[in-house]
């Protein structure tokens, strides 16, 4: 992820990216230049405070330029191979908007992955955790419902910047930025039913609102995936432009809004999210029946094929 800001900017690391992205925040101030080097050393010395250091994800605030969120890839992934997303990179990607949204510097956000895929999805690990553990599950429900409703509350403006593959939390965090804009070349995939479970984590409050009831059961009850081009023309994306022209169109966007009249534009922004406020009982029902699907025998067949890489064959009878 990426976020920048005008006046600072901010890096972490972090799962932002499932796959082998560096997920950053970008954040932009309206106000006058930061001074001195030194102050803007201190600034990030006390920005630390509020990041592990150990984090996934590095927050960082640079003069003049959006504050940016970005997740670094882990120095033993294999070559050609997306990284996916573990426990910690899942925490931290629900938890780093407040840490945004507690800055008065920052104005804008952008939110992007390093290398050639946005998001690969949750790791085989966390999946498997998932399927044994009570806890497991509730925990990923808290976290879950933290990710979607702490960009929804976030004060500032969000602009996301997808690439290549976008799956599981990576994507969720993308769509329900307040700009979204993708690759033409991008895949966009909901795989919840893939695996076996409920698509719980953003796709029952966002798909239906931004591209039709009809299509979002297409895309979501069939496991379709949809090219960024084609999401553009259903509307799941505010831009689809060529994979060259993504990162300088996504930060010119950033920019615009850390430049607009803050006031004005994090108003608006709460006022067009109460749609999404209002579908909150919407949410928690279809989160809840996902994690309540890990409890079964589905998603244990579905991840067994994923890592056979053979079609799953899920039990022919429903429990009810």
């Amino acid at each position: 992820m990426c976020a920048r800001s005008r006046t600072s900017s901010l890096s972490s690391r972090r799962r932002v990216r499932p796959t082998r992205p560096a997920p950053s925040s970008p954040s932009t101030a309206a106000s006058p230049p930061a001074a001195p080097s030194d102050a803007a050393g201190q600034r990030t010395k006390i920005r630390w405070r509020h990041h592990d250091p150990r984090s996934l994800f590095r927050l960082s605030f640079h003069p003049h330029r959006p504050a940016s969120a970005r997740r670094a890839a882990p120095d033993a992934q294999p070559a050609g191979k997306p990284q996916r997303s573990g426990a910690d990179a899942h925490r931290e990607l629900a938890e780093i908007w407040r840490v945004v949204d507690r800055d008065r510097e920052t104005l804008a956000v952008l939110l992007c992955a390093s290398g050639k895929t946005f998001s690969a999805g949750g790791s085989f690990e966390m999946v498997d955790n998932l399927t044994r553990s009570f806890d497991e599950r509730a925990n990923m429900w808290r976290e879950a419902r933290d990710l979607i409703f702490n960009i929804i509350n976030c004060s500032k403006p969000i602009v996301s910047a997808v690439q290549g593959a976008a799956v599981g939390a990576g994507l969720a965090a993308a769509l329900v930025c307040d700009i979204p804009i993708v690759a033409k070349t991008a895949k966009l995939v909901d795989g919840h039913v893939r695996l076996g479970v409920a698509a719980g984590d953003h796709a029952a409050i966002i798909w239906p609102l931004l591209c039709g009831m009809a299509k979002a059961k297409y895309h979501l009850l069939l496991n379709e995936p949809v090219t960024g081009e084609m999401a553009e023309q259903l509307g799941l994306v505010a831009l689809a432009v060529d994979e060259s022209e993504l990162q300088d169109k996504a930060l010119d966007v950033a920019t615009r809004l850390a430049d607009g009249a803050p006031a004005a534009i994090q108003w608006t922004k709460y006022t067009l999210n109460n749609w999404l406020r209002m579908m909150g009982p919407t949410f928690d029902a279809s989160l809840a029946l996902e994690m309540l699907g890990f409890s079964g025998p589905d998603p244990q067949e579905g991840l067994a094929s994923f890592r056979e890489r053979r079609p799953p064959a899920f039990p022919r009878k429903a429990p009810f």
